[in-house]
């Protein structure tokens, strides 16, 4: 009888469901009593029976331990978990190692300074190391595939710009991954015009000079890229288009590897930003056209845009600007977004990180992770309409 009452209470204890335990305690009485007045050997059987009912019950319990909890007992629970979960400590003291920042563009490219110059700020903002990697090829979906398949914790994050999720969208390229729906936005993080550099290989300085020697050689003049389907490669054939030129493609994965063949007149042009393209200008190896964006730069306060001079040769609208942006994988936790949205609004409003990229001649961004999005959506939209009046095809 003492080893039957060590098994009743080894079960008992086991079991921590109120109604369940109070079911055995009451049944275990019950057998007490029954005990009392029975002969040792039905002792045996009724106290063996008890064991295999309640061993089943225990069964039952951890097996489905919903069929022992009320509704309100399941919303607890299910609240506990959410709150565990919402404050787990991956990312509740985020981050507590080096974060690793992909650019999907080449080394000494405007992709690579202006995340160089960001990451400084953010690392020491942060207290933890920020690594820039660069994973150049197929027009930045090499480094976006790489972070559209990382781990969302925060960890690995992904430089984007207007020729990764502006116009890669807009070509509806095939890739891995959906700019949409594998990453998320976290903040925008600055803006700059390209420049029309031109070879000083060719006797051109100016519009009127290029689009004469273009036109009388429609067959000689090459214009490079950091690859097919980037801003570079789409506003050389936006100028084709409306300027009525025949200039031939030549991608490379990056600008910065472009740029010896361009100073060597190898290829005659390149629409290249000018975070990257200013220092060849300033150093006296290329000539600069015109600047595309909506304004002069303060970089080249010379050089007019080429709204301002294209109107005779139909570029009275032409604009193009690349920005930069902060993505993430999918399923980011929203604390981590948080933190390096509003860790990077305090990096971009200050007077260091606005002088750097202002010498850069870019400007810088911020704002919420929201506004970043209606900015690549309207930026996309504006490169989709230009990619079908323009009937440009990217095989």
């Amino acid at each position: 009888m003492n080893s039957i009452c060590s098994l009743r209470k080894y079960y008992t204890h086991s079991i921590t469901t109120a109604p369940i335990a109070d079911f055995c305690n009451s049944t275990w009485q019950s057998l007490k009593r029954s005990c009392q007045h029975v002969a040792q050997s039905q002792v045996i059987t009724l106290s063996l029976n008890w064991l295999l009912a309640l061993t089943c019950l225990v069964g039952l319990l951890h097996s489905a331990p919903s069929f022992a909890q009320s509704p309100a007992s399941n919303q607890t629970q299910n609240q506990t978990q959410n709150q565990i979960q919402a404050k787990s400590p991956s990312t509740s003291n985020y981050p507590t190692k080096s974060i690793t920042l992909i650019v999907p563009f080449p080394a000494g490219g405007s992709s690579d300074t202006v995340s160089r110059t960001i990451a400084r700020k953010l690392s020491l903002q942060l207290g933890q190391p920020v690594v820039v990697e660069n994973h150049p090829g197929a027009g930045g979906n090499i480094g976006c595939d790489i972070v559209a398949k990382a781990s969302p914790d925060g960890y690995t994050l992904l430089i984007t710009t207007t020729s990764t999720h502006g116009i890669g969208a807009a070509l509806n390229k095939k890739t891995p991954f959906n700019y949409d729906t594998d990453f998320t936005p976290i903040v925008h993080l600055a803006t700059a015009p390209n420049i029309f550099l031109v070879t000083k290989q060719i006797p051109v300085t100016n519009l009127k000079e290029f689009i004469v020697y273009a036109k009388a050689h429609p067959d000689s003049l090459n214009f490079g890229s950091a690859g097919t389907g980037t801003i570079m490669h789409l506003t050389g054939e936006s100028f084709n288009a409306e300027a009525g030129t025949n200039m031939l493609h030549i991608p490379y994965k990056g600008s910065s590897l472009a740029m010896p063949d361009l100073i060597s007149g190898k290829i005659q042009v390149i629409f290249d930003s000018i975070v990257s393209g200013v220092q060849h200008v300033e150093d006296g190896k290329l000539n600069v056209i015109a600047v595309t964006g909506k304004k002069r730069s303060p970089l080249l306060p010379g050089v007019p845009t080429l709204s301002e001079i294209g109107a005779p040769y139909g570029l009275s609208n032409f604009v193009s600007e690349n920005w930069w942006g902060l993505y993430g994988p999918k399923n980011l936790p929203q604390n981590v977004t948080d933190k390096l949205n509003s860790e990077l609004n305090i990096a971009l409003k200050s007077q260091e990180v606005r002088e750097q990229l202002a010498r850069q001649g870019a400007e810088t961004g911020g704002g919420s992770a929201k506004a970043f999005t209606e900015l690549v959506l309207t930026d996309r939209a504006r490169w989709a309409k230009l990619i079908k009046d323009n009937k440009i095809v990217i095989d």
